[in-house]
């Protein structure tokens, strides 16, 4: 009992400094996954165990790794061009028990532009690189946005609401899973999901394997560690991190002391790093640049970390070549378009039961209920009382296509809520 006393002190000391040091899940997660389906272990090394000749860093300073440089016998025919920016729609999927845990627009917008500045080597810390790297920091040109249009073809904002009864989530997929109190995935072939929560044991986040089921595809973070804005913590790190991870890289000590993660521009070192480094920091013959610290893919502060190699920028993008596993997501276009606001404040108080959005209406209705959702039905009604419109209410966040609605004023009812409110179809 006095031992898991104190692990739950030491567990809520480490929330109350902010989550300082990463706090990353995603090897113990391969573990226990390939453990379980161990065929994912022979999935995922014809993507992840290449031999880390396959990416070479003989390239010149600020060229990104393309297709020539892969060896015979590796995916590498139908990878984008070296130039070309690949576009990833995103979804992100909040769940929350509490409102805190309800993380604005804002929030959410500020983590994808975070991500396209690290991915696209914008950071303003990118100047902070030591020289003996400098060379060797790549531009991956992978590029996220928000998804405009929903796996029913209908607008969208890319985030999804819903309330959840279930107070932590694990590293057990749960927050994948409608059913267990979390959300369903979106076609991974068309979207990146990410999924935000309440994740216990003081885990900021992990990433799926790649080869592992369509259902569990993309990355859960903790919701106060997304981006840096309202209530957020650090820099929004963890989540380029972790969707390092999901484009097929490793930590880079490779998971155990002086190993390999598969990157030949990546010096070897014995652990992760902590903190926040500076200067040469020599371990496992590394010299003379020692450990590379500030890598993405290392344990050290958000604020100290601030490049991709040259090598990782390829493999990421290699992942995306004619029959690599994220092939069919290069050409996505489930992001072309505007995304929809999402318009209402989701964690301001409201009195009324629902909110309805846009009004007026051009095709399609978002119904947000402010509360648990009611049981029933949404049933729309017409300016003369005819019922034109039912469905089952099933979340707290209902999309509705109007769009064979003539132009008009409506009414729409939800399950026992007592009363109408009204809506007009405008085009």
């Amino acid at each position: 009992m006095r031992r898991i006393a104190i692990l739950l002190v030491f567990f809520f000391l480490l929330a109350g400094q902010g989550f300082s040091q990463r706090a990353c899940a995603t090897a113990e997660y391969i573990r226990g996954s390939g453990s379980i389906v161990p065929e994912l272990r022979i999935k995922r090394s014809a993507f992840t165990n290449l031999s880390r000749d396959s990416f070479r860093a003989d390239v010149a300073p600020g060229e990104i790794p393309s297709a020539r440089m892969m060896p015979q016998g590796t995916i590498s025919s139908g990878v984008p061009s070296s130039s070309s920016v690949i576009v990833i729609p995103v979804v992100v999927h909040v769940l929350y028990n509490k409102e805190e845990q309800n993380i604005s627009a804002a929030q959410i917008k500020a983590q994808i532009d975070i991500l396209n500045r690290d991915y696209r080597r914008q950071n303003a810390d990118a100047q902070l690189t030591p020289d003996a790297f400098k060379e060797l920091a790549a531009d991956a040109h992978i590029e996220f946005r928000l998804a405009s249009e929903d796996p029913s073809g209908l607008p969208t904002s890319g985030i999804v609401r819903k309330k959840t009864t279930i107070e932590f989530f694990g590293i057990d997929d749960r927050i994948k899973s409608s059913d267990m109190g979390g959300d369903n995935a979106w076609d991974p072939d068309k979207y990146l999901n990410i999924w935000t929560g309440n994740l216990a044991g003081g885990v900021l986040g992990y990433a799926s394997l790649l080869g592992g089921a369509p259902e569990k595809d993309g990355v859960a973070i903790r919701y106060n560690v997304f981006g840096n804005t309202g209530g957020a913590f650090g820099k929004g790190r963890t989540a380029t991190h972790e969707i390092g991870h999901w484009l097929g890289l490793r930590h880079i000590w490779g998971d155990t002391d002086c190993g390999d993660d598969g990157i030949a521009d990546t010096p070897p070192q014995a652990a992760p790093s902590r903190g926040c480094p500076s200067g040469v920091q020599p371990s496992c013959d590394n010299a003379p640049g020692g450990s590379m610290y500030m890598n993405f893919m290392d344990f050290t502060n958000d604020e100290c970390t601030n490049m991709f190699t040259l090598g990782q920028a390829q493999k990421m993008r290699s992942l995306f070549n004619e029959g690599g596993p994220r092939h069919a997501l290069a050409s996505s276009t489930k992001a072309n378009g505007t995304p929809l606001e999402d318009a209402i404040d989701m964690t301001a108080s409201s009195p009324e039961e629902i909110k309805l959005f846009p009004n007026p209406s051009v095709g399609t209705l978002t119904i947000r209920f402010n509360a648990d959702p009611p049981q029933g039905d949404i049933v729309i009604y017409n300016h003369v009382g005819q019922a034109v419109k039912q469905l089952r209410i099933t979340e707290s966040l209902m999309r509705i296509n109007t769009a064979a609605l003539a132009n008009g004023v409506y009414y729409i009812k939800a399950g026992d809520t007592g009363r109408a409110y009204k809506f007009i179809m405008a085009r």
